[in-house]
């Protein structure tokens, strides 16, 4: 008959077995892990000339996160431009994330330069200048920047979905895009989604594109919370990474895609400024159409969505 102390050798050469099982599942995890980000950054341009900028963030006074996101179309150009601007907050405690898509036409006051459109703040000082624009016109306070090049969206999103994401497409697409694009439901490849997410040219202009890339954005979350998505993550992270120019660390930027991920809703909150009503149209001379807002609205607007009321809410 096995005695008590035979049991307890037993239970704990049990125990040890358990750990050294677990300690060589994590070990393989890790190790595909960085073998899948190795393979996604190796498919990348490791040639690309990233530029340094300098952003002075100030943290948000509530504790959340908030980080401007911006989508750069390099083209070769020294000065680069963005038409997708958006602030996105991240709740650490509550794990909530809300996005606001700036319209690039926002005709606004750029500290050290005349009025111009919002997306010139960009072209003229880089993302330091865009956060100072947006603070001066808006009172946000911005913590951190992401910027992404177009081409490294394109790749990410064939990585991340071979057969492509399926989308509604409402309308047939082709003026400026690079693509040619039918209505229906299909599934669209890394180039086509961006040229779904980019097209303005119709009577919608500015305004349909932001509802596009708020769509986009939601089915690519949805694509990444697949147990597929999940498996793909690593290899999908290395080969962002060269198309990536931001402040935060790298801690710093899984910490916020975990959050987003692991959000307590199934949609992520979205708000367009201007919001509705709130805006006219106009026309400059050296600047073009533009979009005046009343600024008053759209900063309480933008302040109570941040603060916890949801689009529904502010919009009524």
């Amino acid at each position: 008959m096995e005695s008590r102390l035979d049991r307890k050798k037993t239970k704990k050469k049990r125990g040890r077995k358990i750990i050294l099982v677990l300690l060589l599942i994590i070990f393989c995890l890790v190790g595909y892990s960085a073998f899948q980000f190795y393979r996604g950054y190796q498919m990348a341009d490791s040639e690309q000339n990233m530029k340094d900028y300098k952003f002075n963030g100030v943290k948000d006074e509530n504790g959340k996160i908030n980080v401007l996101l911006l989508g750069v179309d390099r083209r070769g150009e020294e000065k680069s431009r963005t038409d997708t601007m958006m602030l996105a907050q991240v709740d650490p405690k509550t794990n909530e994330t809300k996005l606001v898509s700036f319209m690039r036409d926002i005709y606004v006051e750029i500290p050290g330069y005349q009025n111009y459109k919002l997306n010139t703040a960009f072209y003229l000082g880089g993302p330091e200048l865009l956060r100072k624009t947006i603070k001066h016109n808006f009172d946000i306070d911005i913590q951190y920047y992401m910027m992404v090049d177009f081409k490294g969206f394109e790749q990410s999103v064939d990585i991340l979905a071979p057969e492509g994401i399926e989308m509604d497409v409402e309308k047939a697409m082709s003026e400026n895009i690079g693509v040619s694009l039918q209505p229906g439901v299909q599934k669209l490849n890394g180039k086509e989604l961006l040229g779904y997410a980019r097209f303005r040219h119709d009577a919608e202009g500015d305004f349909g594109r932001v509802e596009r890339q708020q769509k986009v954005i939601t089915a690519l979350k949805e694509e990444v919370l697949s147990v597929g998505g999940v498996t793909k993550l690593p290899k999908l992270a290395g080969s962002i990474q060269p198309y990536i120019q931001t402040n935060m660390s790298k801690l710093d930027q899984i910490s916020l895609v975990k959050d987003v991920l692991l959000s307590n809703k199934a949609e992520i909150d979205k708000l367009t400024i201007p919001v509705e009503g709130s805006y006219d149209f106009a026309s400059y001379q050296g600047v073009g159409s533009v979009i005046e807002l009343d600024f008053d609205a759209n900063i309480q607007a933008l302040k109570d969505f941040l603060n916890g009321k949801s689009s529904d809410e502010v919009t009524e």
